[in-house]
């Protein structure tokens, strides 16, 4: 059965052409969904956001205080920056985008989410490439320390956007990322693939404690269950001196 579609928007960008397009799927009687692709690679759908609402959930689960200072890396469709922001003790989100386009379609009002996130006094959107603020000493806000960093950029650790993102995933990188946390600050990240052993051991040589919790989640076009991954890592209480 063919389905209906409006291209909404459609940006060349320093890593591939970028399309946002709102779909009518038939099967699901016309039901409407917003897609994004990069080349002929889907990067999301509105009709798949149940792990990246849970990024947020198991990313803030624990935390104290009812100030929370949070970073979300990747904006998206925004489901995972709106997640953050629906718990009362987040005070302020710093949400960092490598394509100007994508921030550009919550600004327009083109994608359903981004009306809730641009009129949030707590949001903000940082033009930014994610993996160059994290590897650096000023971090994603000045020096700025933050109780959570939630990632949802690449498919999975070893399946990249670009391949100049592979360092953050080294030792070395997240050991860098940890300096921008306050200690017991959580760092989670959102995966398409199950839990890969070596990547939870890197965690584990960086972070107190490491969770892999698989998100599963009905799949309307395949009328089966789909899964994705979220990691879930803590820092330590008192300085590591990383």
């Amino acid at each position: 059965m063919s389905r209906m579609f409006e291209e909404l928007d459609y940006q060349k960008t320093p890593i591939g052409e970028l399309t946002l397009r709102r779909r009518l799927v038939p099967m699901l009687d016309n039901r409407e969904a917003f897609e994004v692709k990069l080349g002929e690679d889907y990067l999301m759908s509105s009709l798949f956001h149940d792990a990246e609402v849970a990024l947020a959930d198991l990313g803030l689960a624990g935390l104290e205080g009812d100030a929370l200072e949070v970073v979300v890396g990747g904006l998206g469709l925004g489901y995972t920056a709106a997640a953050a922001l629906a718990h009362a003790k987040v005070r302020s989100l710093v949400v960092v985008d490598y394509l100007e386009a994508v921030i550009g379609w919550h600004r327009r009002g083109l994608v359903p989410l981004g009306e809730t996130l641009v009129n949030d006094p707590r949001c903000r959107f940082v033009h930014a490439d994610f993996f160059a603020l994290a590897a650096s000493e000023q971090g994603f806000d000045g020096g700025r320390k933050f109780h959570a960093v939630l990632l949802d950029i690449d498919h999975s650790p070893d399946f990249l956007l670009h391949p100049a993102n592979a360092a953050f995933y080294s030792l070395e990188g997240l050991r860098k990322l940890l300096r921008h946390l306050v200690p017991g600050g959580a760092f989670a990240l959102w995966s398409n693939d199950a839990p890969d052993p070596v990547f939870e051991a890197k965690l584990e040589s960086t972070f107190v404690s490491v969770e892999s919790r698989v998100i599963e989640f009905a799949n309307p076009l395949t009328e089966a269950t789909s899964t994705n991954t979220v990691y879930v890592a803590r820092a330590p209480v008192a300085s590591s001196g990383v």
